[in-house]
């Protein structure tokens, strides 16, 4: 349940990050919401305790760096977007990259955890 939320909200962050500018250029609402910040923070906020959830409850000893390390990393990426003014210009980028790394994470996660083996 915690990584399919996560893969989906992952999904949702991209398509809102990749498509919602294209959207912009032939609706001014989505225009607006494509600018609006407290949409990004309020994403990254709704991803925190998601990831850490599933960082507890992880129990597949074998994948636990595997999956740790770039959940970790997506997590700062996004958060880095989010709320770090310094790092505006490259917004998009962190975006795209902390949301691909993070989704990326839970589906491995959610593979190894379900699999079945050999």
């Amino acid at each position: 349940m915690v990584d399919s939320t996560a893969i989906g909200l992952s999904s949702l962050c991209l398509v809102h990050c990749l498509g919602l500018p294209i959207a912009a250029a032939f609706l001014p609402l989505a225009g607006a919401w494509a600018e609006a910040e407290w949409i990004h923070q309020l994403f990254v906020l709704i991803t925190i305790p998601i990831t850490l959830f599933a960082l507890r409850r992880h129990r597949v000893a074998s994948v636990h760096l595997s999956f740790v390390i770039p959940a970790l990393i997506g997590l700062s990426f996004l958060f880095a977007a989010g709320f770090i003014e310094t790092v505006r210009d490259y917004e998009t980028p962190l975006t795209v990259l902390g949301a691909i790394l993070l989704g990326s994470a839970h589906i491995w996660r959610w593979i190894k955890r379900y699999a079945p083996t050999p």
